[in-house]
């Protein structure tokens, strides 16, 4: 019989509930939706887990009284068959009360892993509520800080999570273990995304729109995303459209094939440790970075690790102990090449599968490509190495360039009759040819193409503009296909109204500074020492600097005269860039950074030697337009708004 507590328990429109965390340390909170009929129906049902903004929690009443959201998830659970998790991304030493905080510990010094703590949660909603528990009927959603976190949670964990939403998400927040956190951003890593639905809701009176956007395009231009967009007509930063986004979900939950295990993936991560579809990956030393896993499959894989994404260099002196999935023959020999991304030999090894079928093999953390070849593994198609050191090949317009194509051969026997396609859908991009066959590449051999194949950009004004080229290599039936992601510097790209190099100087610089969130702003002045060297203004051998433009105008209305430091891209082989620079933007309330570059010149690069960079910073305002409105309202809040503008310097080292 029932007692009159649980009657009155299943009655309630939503249950406050707690569990114990191993990982917090401390019982927490969530807010248990159920469907209507879950107590009777003896089914088990898919989850949505729902993260809320910053200052809110599990209540998700923070911003509306819950007069918006919670009856809105109320309404959409009356109507589906689905559960909803409200998760609690309370962090007592961030809050000033029960709302008004940061959530999720996901800054620069944080020391609370949130996705660990997530995974324990759950589980404990999977042991204690009729659930499907798998990755196909689990989902993830939320606002602002909550929609980081769906994108980065299914992002870490696909074998976890099949779908996530996310309304208006901040753009970018730290993550990674405690002491090595490094910035990551969804739009620079989409292709965790491939075998996950993902949909992307925004606010078109959000203040933030123009990440979002960003945000948007990353994942419109990954092919292999099943991706969606919707854009409300709505005046503030918000989640909108709820039940139309947890449909999706539910489309989702109907998706078969988000439950088969893929062919090949892709997948990064910041955390020294990690899993992805039963690859096992564990890297060494304390420094802080990426390790992206490119192309996996049974035959093999790209591994390289970068000190930040999308461009940053390797991390130094990282090795990687892989340990594959049971693939394999059980104790069956594999021979196993591996070879350096940017020249050099290919190194050949045998190993030999466990008794479950599994590889284990360590390798450097610079950049390799390796291979797995023996009983059951397959033919390996010829591989495409990398085009450019970052995610983008960086190109100039208007004049004919080499395309830099290296074709490798991942088997242990000659590759023979390869055929080239290369061809882009982009009109700014126009190719001397399309194809070529290559009679023979030797086992672990390289064939470089850069003679072969040339393209011509054309460029607008402004920023760097994205372009696409399309590269198809076959040998027999096996087939690389890859998109090698362009972006053409702007034409006219002119010289900066003026430049300070900074080699272990100090300086003194107006800077803008924004008055608040309604627009205006003034200089004030900075004074900073930065770069390691003589201090003398030269870029010499051996010396690390900094540099500053100065702009007649910023995109802000009142930011006149002032000088930004720069984000810094060569190709010269004699220039690194050592360190990115990443400052708080002035009164921005999303998180985001600046990102701007510490260059070394080598010490062997000859005095006078012709150094060509181009140079690109970032300014920033509050545009506010009074008159302006959202449906029935006047837009409450001005529009964060970025813009980067683009110079070409050329340097002589030493001079």
């Amino acid at each position: 019989m029932w007692t009159l507590l649980a009657l009155l328990l299943f009655q309630a429109p939503f249950q406050d509930l707690t569990h114990p965390s191993a990982v917090v340390g401390q019982q927490r909170t969530y807010r248990l939706f159920l469907p209507a009929g879950y107590h009777q129906s003896g089914r088990r049902y898919p989850v949505i887990y729902y993260f809320h903004g910053h200052s809110d929690r599990y209540t998700l009443e923070r911003y509306d009284g819950g007069k918006d959201t919670v009856p809105k998830i109320l309404d959409f659970v009356a109507r589906h068959d689905a559960i909803v998790v409200a998760v609690d991304g309370h962090i007592p030493e961030h809050y000033t009360g029960f709302y008004g905080g940061t959530p999720y510990d996901i800054y620069a010094d944080g020391a609370l892993d949130f996705g660990l703590y997530f995974r324990e949660l759950v589980a404990h909603i999977d042991s204690t509520l009729r659930t499907v528990p798998d990755r196909r009927h689990r989902a993830t959603s939320g606002l602002s800080m909550g929609g980081f976190m769906s994108l980065s949670l299914s992002a870490r964990f696909p074998e976890l999570i099949g779908s996530a939403s996310s309304f208006n998400p901040g753009p970018e927040f730290y993550l990674g273990a405690p002491g090595r956190r490094v910035l990551w951003r969804p739009k620079d890593h989409v292709h965790n995304h491939t075998h996950t639905m993902i949909r992307l809701i925004r606010a078109s009176g959000d203040y933030i729109s123009q990440y979002h956007e960003e945000t948007r395009l990353a994942y419109a231009r990954a092919s292999g995303v099943d991706f969606e967009f919707r854009q409300d007509e709505y005046h503030r930063h918000w989640a909108t459209s709820i039940g139309e986004t947890f449909a999706f979900h539910m489309r989702a939950f109907a998706n078969s094939a988000l439950n088969n295990l893929p062919e090949v993936f892709h997948h990064d991560s910041p955390f020294p440790r990690f899993s992805a579809w039963g690859w096992e990956v564990e890297t060494s030393g304390d420094a802080p970075g990426h390790t992206t896993l490119a192309h996996v499959s049974q035959q093999g894989l790209r591994l390289l690790t970068r000190r930040w994404a999308p461009d940053g260099p390797p991390v130094e002196g990282r090795t990687v102990a892989l340990m594959t999935p049971p693939l394999y023959k059980a104790n069956a020999e594999y021979t196993v090449l591996d070879v350096p991304l940017w020249g050099g030999e290919a190194v050949r090894r045998t190993v030999e599968a466990d008794a479950a079928g599994r590889i284990r093999y360590t390798t450097g953390g610079e950049g390799r490509q390796i291979s797995f070849t023996g009983p059951g593994a397959g033919a390996q198609a010829p591989v495409l190495l990398p085009v450019a050191r970052g995610e983008f090949w960086r190109v100039l317009p208007a004049i004919a360039i080499p395309v830099p194509l290296r074709v490798y051969n991942p088997r242990p026997e000659p590759l023979r009759e390869v055929r080239v396609e290369v061809t882009s859908a982009y009109p700014t991009v126009q190719l001397n040819q399309q194809r070529t066959v290559i009679p023979e590449i030797p086992p672990g051999g390289v064939v470089d193409l850069s003679n072969t194949f040339e393209a011509l950009f054309t460029a607008g004004a402004g920023d760097f503009a994205p372009a696409r080229i399309q590269v198809r290599l076959a040998a027999g039936p096996a087939v690389w296909a890859e998109d090698v992601d362009v972006m053409i510097a702007p034409d006219p790209m002119p010289a900066p109204l003026e430049y300070r190099l900074l080699d272990g100087r100090a300086a003194t610089f107006p800077v803008f500074r924004q008055k608040g969130n309604q627009g205006g702003g003034s200089a004030i002045e900075r004074t900073v020492t930065e770069g390691k060297g003589n201090g003398n203004g030269i870029l010499e051998p051996g010396e690390e600097a900094t540099i500053w433009v100065r702009l007649t105008n910023g995109i802000d209305p009142f930011d006149k005269g002032n000088w930004y430091r720069a984000k810094i891209y060569t190709d010269s082989p004699w220039v690194a860039e050592t360190a990115r620079l990443e400052e708080q933007k002035q009164l921005e309330w999303t998180g985001a950074k600046e990102l701007t570059s510490v260059i070394r010149l080598s010490r062997e690069a000859p005095r006078g030697e012709t150094i060509p960079l181009v140079l690109s910073n970032e300014s920033w305002s509050y545009h506010y337009t009074p008159d302006v409105r959202y449906g029935v309202e006047p837009l409450y809040q001005a529009f964060q708004l970025h813009r980067r503008h683009v110079h070409r310097l050329v340097l002589e080292a030493g001079r």
